[in-house]
């Protein structure tokens, strides 16, 4: 599924605290519609069936409670994609990635075979499970994990099992640590840990461009991976490092012997479809959080289709939630490829994929504060819908239940669903784009501004609580947010419905006073 992820190391963001971010886009074509749901140890399964791999695997007696945000339309699957547990873990899952021919040649992805013929008959041939995917991850592995190390082993062990059928990043996150995880091929995977001091952007593509085997076989300080990672890569001639007499300097290919390699070399792509789908969004972001740089014009050192941007960098401040949601919100602003813009030309606006795109369907923001006590530490930020039109919201992720007007989504459009809202005013918005953009960045503006006044009045009311009477407070909080949210929401679209009303074809300027 089509997606965009930013990391934010403890280091680098303006509180102290770690953040894990992705949007989780539709297939082209596509608009699934999504809701935020908190699952009890009760509902979680001991039995789990995956309805696109026909998959079942057996769980711990032990979940621990979490929220998510699943599809809402039962039939194909959880897909839970972004939530906290009760031990203040984060995992959103999942970006996915690009591969290469001769890593899904030496380690196929295990793909779901249908049975064929009739049971009973010569020649039947029973199904054949999948391995498991992005509907599967959150629900197999954030209810039982206690720390993003924990994430990264939990899932290493079930895709060493189990297999996957498709490529995936996953970013798991605790108060001290983000971890991102890569499948690779079947059922090889490396992790590394995101530098304290920087920032990672990951279009759907694999990123990881540097990572020490030695390291993964070992300590373990900043990098995991599966136990016969090296073996397999030499067996398979997967490492593309040149050698020392090649390149001049001491440094071996990890499969000479050496630890140190790039991933992206060897298990990712560089394709004509990524210059325009993927290189261009981590372009963009990083344009946006490290603007001193030379990014534009024919000398610049990274362009949009340049295979080298790097996955993770210093910022050249300290990023705030409002960053990550201006990144996963862009169209190019600034830069002759945005399709609202008015430089270039028609074919340079419409040349990249935005990261802000129509099929959008939600965007979970998952902070970790260190300053709070553990028991309101983590707050879940939700947006639905398309990103350039919508606001971003604060939700304590201590809780029991979700707000109804997050939770109420269903088959049937209605404003009285955020998510359906939401989609409501993009469409309007967009068709005049200009016109209404001034209204939807007020509501921005104000939603954010009573997010963090929430946050502030909430954090000074459960201070000194004991624990166990805290969530019960938080959920009230989250659903005094909730009732706010819903009258901006509808104020907005108000304003939009109008402003792109008065712009209809068939209006006429002339009209009779009489009824």
């Amino acid at each position: 599924m089509a997606c965009t992820t930013i990391l934010i190391g403890k280091a680098a963001s303006y509180d102290g605290s770690t953040i894990i971010a992705r949007n989780e886009d539709s297939p082209n074509g596509q608009f699934e519609p999504k809701r935020m749901h908190v699952v009890s140890r009760d509902e979680q399964p001991r039995v789990y069936k995956s309805i696109e791999s026909h998959l079942t695997i057996e769980l711990p007696d032990s979940p621990m409670r979490y929220t998510s945000v699943p599809d809402a339309l039962p039939g194909h699957g959880v897909w839970a994609a972004a939530g906290f547990n009760e031990a203040n873990v984060a995992m959103t899952a999942t970006e996915t990635i690009t591969s290469n021919e001769r890593v899904l040649g030496a380690d196929p992805l295990v793909a779901y075979r249908p049975a064929v013929g009739v049971e009973g008959e010569d020649g039947y041939l029973p199904e054949v499970p999948g391995g498991i995917g992005e509907e599967d991850m959150v629900t197999l592995v954030l209810p039982y994990i206690a720390s993003a190390r924990d994430g990264v082993r939990r899932l290493g062990e079930l895709l060493e099992r189990f297999g996957t059928y498709e490529m995936n990043g996953i970013a798991f996150s605790d108060v001290d640590e983000i971890w991102w995880l890569e499948t690779v091929g079947g059922h090889h995977w490396i992790a590394k840990r995101v530098p304290d001091d920087a920032y990672v952007t990951m279009p759907n593509q694999l990123g990881i461009d540097s990572f020490d085997l030695a390291d993964a076989e070992g300590e373990q300080r900043e990098h995991m991976a599966s136990a016969d990672l090296r073996a397999w890569m030499a067996e398979n001639h997967l490492d593309l490092t040149l050698s020392s007499s090649q390149v001049g300097f001491s440094a071996k290919g990890a499969s000479e012997g050496s630890s140190v390699f790039n991933p992206r070399d060897a298990f990712g792509s560089h394709s004509d479809s990524d210059h325009v789908y993927n290189t261009p969004r981590a372009w963009y972001m990083q344009r946006c959080l490290n603007p001193s740089d030379r990014w534009d014009g024919p000398a610049a050192p990274l362009r949009p289709e340049s295979d080298n941007i790097p996955w993770s960098r210093t910022p050249e401040r300290k990023l705030t939630i409002e960053d990550v949601k201006y990144v996963l919100s862009a169209h190019f602003q600034g830069t002759p490829y945005d399709p609202y813009g008015k430089a270039g030309t028609d074919a340079t606006r419409a040349m990249y994929r935005p990261i802000g795109i129509n099929r959008n369907g939600q965007l979970a923001v998952l902070q970790i504060r260190p300053y709070r006590p553990e028991a309101s530490r983590t707050v879940q930020w939700m947006a639905f819908g398309s990103n350039p039109f919508n606001a971003l919201v604060p939700f304590y992720g201590n809780v029991d239940a979700a707000p109804e007007y997050l939770a109420n989504t269903t088959a049937r459009v209605t404003t009285e669903s955020f998510y359906w809202a939401n989609r409501v005013i993009a469409a309007l918005a967009d068709a005049r784009f200009h016109e209404n953009s001034a209204a939807v960045e007020r509501y921005q503006e104000k939603v954010g501004s009573l997010g963090h006044q929430m946050l502030r009045e909430t954090d000074a009311e459960v201070a000194g609580l004991p624990a166990a009477e805290v969530p019960a407070v938080l959920e009230q909080a989250n659903d005094r947010m909730a009732a706010d949210l819903k009258r901006e929401t509808e104020d907005l679209l108000g304003r939009v419905l109008y402003t792109t009303s008065c712009a209809m074809k068939n209006g006429f300027a002339m009209s009779d006073n009489e009824r």
